[in-house]
Formats: structure tokens, C-alpha cells, sequence
């Protein structure tokens, strides 16, 4: 179980210092105990807040945090389980429409049980505020970070934790929709974590209470930097700038183990770098698609990279969502090509991947922000297009780019073994083949 701090401890621990400063709590009258007149409920508030010191189960208010401004949204789970009602409603509402206001990030701080059961349905309906206010937000380009504490359940899970642009979670933290009281009785405890969660696809990345201020800070510098710019390519990596000779030189180059991956790619485009993972649908594929906000020279880009090998579908959805949050936020994108194509496999079959691959392509055809692509070494079909840029896709020298491997093409036309290396040239998937045909607008550094 993580370590349960107050409201205003987790803001101490995060905030700059000296930089909090409370939002006014909107008036409300109700009457005695409550909407439903449920026995005893206004003598439970009075001891929660005598002994929590607070009002209500949030605290909302403005801090710095790593130099960022941004609205704070902190829980108090000593607060009746940081539940949610009508006063509670009152006070988020009144938080975003102050972050609209003055176009600063959200932070909730999530620390929750879910609806209150005094307020019934009313208190319920407190979630369909939320999630106006959240959606009005993300409307205006707003960045929203979560971070889920223990416990994250109920609607507070469903609406500001699972509901944010990038969700971190601190380790151990109970996450899930469902409370401990109200599982079944076989259920795996193990499946209603923050570990879990992350695995599941469902949240961004577990970070250590000691790390979280350095690590919310670097989010909210890199989700506040619009730029209208679009992204220059990296330039190669390979030992030779000479470009292939043959179509089967291009394949040969593109599949050498010595050639440098997306990995490499990045580190040398980006200052700093800070991932994303999951395609909020229950998948990940950290080894097939790699995708976050970086720094290159001074601002902000976000990328999408394949590493070589076949791309699940996954992989295509988080990239997909890590485009459509880049282009809401006003942020230009980076991606990378290089796979053999998209996983083909049952499984692959039974996760959706031509879905997968079309919300890609979508996305990519969608987006007003800039998307620079530069393949870096093999372009697979389709599997590899639906990353690329129309009009602004670049290629190593030691890359290719084929409607379908030459290998596979040369069984398709039921030619013999011998014919594939013919083959490559006869579909001219060279970097300077591509050049010409126009399918991508040059090469860097050949």
C-alpha cells in the first residue's frame, strides 16, 4: 500500500515553494443532513473535517510546480473517503473553469472511494460534471496530468484519473474501478493496482513519491510549449551516407542488425525525453512502438517510433492517441518508420488490428499540427505507411519502403527463390526511388 498523505501534504510535496494558493469554495446551501435528509450525515462531515482540518474532500487551488503554473486538485481521502458529492462538484467545477479562464494545466491529485452514498444519484451526477468540465478543457487545449494515489477507485478513476491526457501512479496504490468492498470475493488483488494498471495500458507510468515533483514538473514543461514549427528530421545514423545501388541492397542494409534503431534515433534528436505507454484499451506494446513528448532545441516535440520489429495493434493505438494529444495540445510530431509490417498473427487478428491501423491512419490524416516522418529502416506496407506523413516523409540512406516485402511479393506472383532479389528492383524501393515516384520529399545526409 503506498504511503496515504494528506491533501496539503501531497501539495507541499509537489507545489514550488511557497507558490499554493487556495481557490475560493463556491457557496452552496443545502439542507440538514444533506440532499436526501440522510440521518446523521451532517455530523459525519463535522468530524471528518474536525479531523482533517478541511471542508470537503478536494482542495483546488494554483501552484508551480517544476516553474509550470497549473491548477491542483488535490483529494482528502480522511474526508468521508475522498468522496464526491454535490459541494465537491461545486469546487472541480469551479477549478477548470479557472484553468479555462487562465489556460493553465490540471493536475488532479486522485485519492478517492468514489460517489457518496449520503447524496445518492445527486452525488453520482457529480461525475457527469466532472467529465463537461474535463472535456470542455481538453476543447481548449489544455493539458490534464493525473496522478492516482491510494486509494484511485469508483467514478474518481473513471472520470479525472483514467480521463487525463497522462496518467502517473504512484507505486502500490490501489487502482481500479471497482473498490476492495465491492469485488467479488475470488478477485485477484494483484489486478486493482497502479502496477497493474500500467500493464494493462490504462495509466502512463508508476513514479516513486521521491521522483514524482521532478517527473510532473518535466510533464507540464513539455505539455505547455505549443509550437506551430514542424519538426526537422533527424539526420542519419548509419556508417554510410552512400545510397543502396539495388532495390536488394536497400532490404539488405535496412535489415542489418549493425544498423541504428529508433532507440539511438531518439537520443540523439532529444535533450530530454519522457514516455507514454498504453493504448488506454487495454494494450501496450513497449517493443514495437515507442511514443512520448521530447525537447529538440529548446521546444517541445512528440514522437512516435517504430523499433523494427512487426508493430502490434497496441502500438498503432497508442500512437494514434499519442497524435491526437499532440495535436490538441499544439505540439508537432515526430514519427519514425521502421518495421517489417504490422503483426499478422491470430492474435493480432483478435485485438483489432486492421482497426487499429485505420485509427492510425486517421489520426495521422487528421492532425493540424505538423508530422515529420523520416523512415529509418524498413518500411512494411501498410503496417509502416500509417506512421508516415503525406508530403513530409523523409529516408535514411539505409532504409526501403515497399507495398509489400519482396520476398512475400515474388510468392504472391509465384515466382521462384531465385527472383527476389529482381524483384526489389522491379518495385523500386530505394530511398532514391522513392524520391523520384514522390513518395517521400528527399533523403537526409545522402
Amino acid at each position: 500500500m503506498a504511503e496515504r498523505l494528506s491533501a496539503r501534504e501531497v501539495v507541499t510535496a509537489l507545489a514550488d515553494d511557497a507558490t499554493f494558493a487556495e481557490l475560493p469554495a463556491p457557496a452552496r446551501k443545502s439542507r440538514p443532513d444533506g440532499p436526501l435528509a440522510w440521518p446523521g450525515y451532517d455530523d459525519s462531515r463535522a468530524r471528518a473535517a474536525e479531523r482533517t482540518g478541511e471542508q470537503e474532500s478536494v482542495v483546488c487551488g494554483t501552484a508551480r510546480v517544476g516553474g509550470v503554473r497549473a491548477v491542483l486538485i488535490a483529494f482528502e481521502f480522511g474526508f468521508l473517503g475522498g468522496s464526491l458529492g454535490e459541494r465537491t462538484g461545486d469546487r472541480l467545477e469551479a477549478a477548470y473553469a479557472y484553468a479555462r479562464e487562465r489556460r493553465l494545466p490540471v493536475v488532479p491529485l486522485v485519492a478517492t472511494g468514489g460517489s457518496r452514498m449520503q447524496e445518492g444519484m445527486l452525488a453520482l451526477t457529480q461525475l457527469q460534471r466532472v467529465a463537461r468540465q474535463s472535456a470542455l478543457n481538453r476543447e481548449a487545449g489544455l493539458a490534464q496530468v493525473a496522478v492516482l494515489r491510494d486509494p484511485t477507485t469508483g467514478g474518481g478513476w473513471a472520470t479525472l484519473g483514467a480521463g487525463a491526457d497522462v496518467v502517473l501512479a504512484l507505486p502500490g496504490a490501489q487502482v481500479g474501478f471497482a473498490g476492495s468492498r465491492v469485488r467479488p470475493a475470488d478477485a485477484d488483488p494483484a489486478a486493482y493496482t497502479a502496477e497493474a494498471q500500467v500493464a494493462a495500458g490504462a495509466a502512463d507510468a508508476v513514479v516513486g513519491p521521491q521522483e514524482l515533483r521532478e517527473t510532473l514538473g518535466r510533464w507540464l514543461r513539455l505539455l505547455t510549449r505549443p509550437s506551430t514549427t514542424p519538426a526537422p528530421p533527424p539526420g542519419p545514423l548509419g556508417e554510410s551516407a552512400v545510397l543502396p545501388v539495388t532495390g536488394w541492397d536497400a532490404v539488405r542494409r535496412a535489415r542489418s542488425p549493425q544498423r541504428p534503431r529508433a532507440g539511438a534515433y531518439l537520443d540523439a534528436y532529444f535533450t530530454e525525453r519522457t514516455a507514454i505507454s498504453g493504448d488506454r484499451c487495454g494494450g501496450t506494446d513497449p517493443e514495437g512502438m515507442l511514443c512520448g513528448f521530447g525537447t529538440h532545441e529548446g521546444r517541445t516535440v512528440a514522437y512516435a517510433a517504430q523499433t523494427g520489429t512487426a508493430t502490434r495493434p497496441a502500438g498503432y493505438r497508442t500512437a494514434a492517441r499519442l497524435i491526437r494529444l499532440a495535436d490538441r495540445l499544439g505540439i508537432p510530431v515526430l514519427t519514425l518508420v521502421d518495421t517489417p509490417g504490422a503483426a499478422n498473427d491470430a492474435e493480432a487478428e483478435r485485438q483489432g488490428a486492421g482497426a487499429a491501423i485505420a485509427d492510425l491512419f486517421g489520426a495521422v490524416a487528421g492532425a493540424r499540427t505538423p508530422v515529420t516522418t523520416l523512415v529509418i529502416g524498413e518500411g512494411g506496407s501498410g503496417g509502416a505507411l500509417a506512421l508516415a506523413a503525406p508530403g513530409n516523409t523523409w529516408a535514411t540512406p539505409d532504409s526501403y519502403f515497399s507495398v509489400i516485402a519482396p520476398e512475400l511479393a515474388a510468392a504472391i506472383l509465384k515466382r521462384p527463390p531465385r527472383e527476389v532479389e529482381s524483384t526489389a528492383d522491379q518495385l523500386r524501393i530505394r530511398p532514391q526511388d522513392l524520391v523520384e515516384l514522390g513518395v517521400i520529399r528527399g533523403t537526409v545526409g545522402g
